[in-house]
């Protein structure tokens, strides 16, 4: 793998892996690679026997399915889409530099891909499961063991019942045209496009409909957003807001921060994000900044579900510089300035104008 190790632990079932991509070869292709597609995961990865495997679907249903996964393949109709994932911890590093956090892992712009999801669609397996559809949430469960000893619960979430039965939402068996690998959920993880990453629960063996939000730690504790104004000591976790839809985004990658560039055409490269429903339709980028502002040019053509790639260039004298962007999005979403207004005890969505500092020689 090409992925660097971000963080690692160990627990007694195996070390825990979070990796993200040298960000010399984040976002060079619109389809990320597999081997520099992100990983987070919050404990060791399970062995799973494909043999054996079963789906689970039970709940507010009326007629519980236990599904292998060839029965999933062949079922349901087959389907692919390439949609852009998100960690709700990417660009961490900003806040910590802003105020220090003692949770979570300190991402930089890496914790973000975007893959050809190939699977099927959510609602046609519950529709299968005669779900109700008056219940309000579909709650996930994956294989992972999240603490000691067998009992141990799994990584859990879950998405609203309307953004279940949205097309978009799939049950995934395949990355980019290959099996799913396992340190991305393999077998079959749900995902989840245009919410935080932790809504699409890998390892996926149990989907529970159900009238409350899943019970799951890390739907009721761990993924939660706060004001800047709260803290880890004055936290009423009941108060915070369950995180689902991401902000819109834009982050340069090229330059990078503190990088010795050659006075003359200065290349500035970058992605941006919404929340998967609406489109980016416009992104400036600023050399002084964010004093005078020009728009940059989209690498490929908007679509739903992904990121948008894109590209500027500036002539620079030698001296220092701030290179600053912003987007917006078909909604007129747009972004905070400053890191201020946007830092959380969390390090959650990070989305304040992205700030990189050259010199110019």
């Amino acid at each position: 793998m090409v992925l660097s190790d971000k963080h690692r632990e160990t627990t007694t079932y195996d070390a825990i892996l979070n990796a993200g991509p040298p960000i010399d070869l984040l976002a060079k292709d619109f389809v990320t690679p597999i081997e520099l597609f992100f990983v987070r995961n919050h404990a060791g990865i399970p062995q799973v026997d494909v043999d054996a495997f079963r789906l689970t679907v039970d709940g507010k249903v009326s007629k519980p399915l236990t599904l292998t996964l060839a029965e999933i393949r062949e079922k349901f109709t087959w389907k692919t889409l390439v949609a852009t994932m998100q960690c709700a911890g990417n660009r961490r590093k900003e806040l910590v530099n802003y105020h220090p956090i003692d949770d979570g892992l300190a991402w930089g712009i890496e914790a973000i891909g975007t893959a050809e999801w190939g699977g099927v669609p959510l609602r046609e397996v519950l529709e299968a499961a005669g779900a109700d559809l008056d219940a309000l949430h579909i709650a996930f469960l994956g294989l992972d063991k999240i603490g000691i000893g067998d009992d141990a619960p799994g990584f859990g979430g879950s998405i609203q019942m309307s953004k279940a039965l949205s097309s978009e939402v799939m049950l995934v068996l395949e990355m980019n045209g290959e099996p799913l690998p396992l340190p991305h959920g393999g077998p079959l993880r749900v995902v989840v496009p245009g919410y935080v990453g932790a809504r699409s629960v890998k390892w996926l063996h149990r989907i529970t409909v159900q009238d409350e939000p899943s019970d799951n730690k890390f739907q009721q504790i761990g993924y939660k957003l706060f004001p800047p104004s709260i803290s880890a000591e004055t936290v009423d976790y009941a108060q915070g807001m369950m995180l689902t839809k991401l902000p819109v985004n834009s982050v340069i990658v090229r330059p990078q921060d503190r990088n010795l560039l050659r006075a003359g055409k200065v290349v500035v490269e970058g992605y941006a994000m919404s929340d998967g429903e609406h489109e980016i339709s416009w992104i400036d980028v600023s050399a002084d900044g964010g004093q005078t502002w020009q728009r940059a040019d989209f690498l490929q053509a908007p679509q739903l579900w992904t990121w948008q790639l894109w590209r500027t260039e500036f002539e620079l004298a030698q001296g220092q510089y701030e290179l600053v962007v912003r987007a917006w999005d078909t909604a007129a979403n747009s972004q905070p300035e400053t890191i201020a207004s946007v830092w959380n005890f969390k390090g959650y969505v990070n989305n304040a104008w992205h700030r990189v500092n050259v010199t110019v020689k």
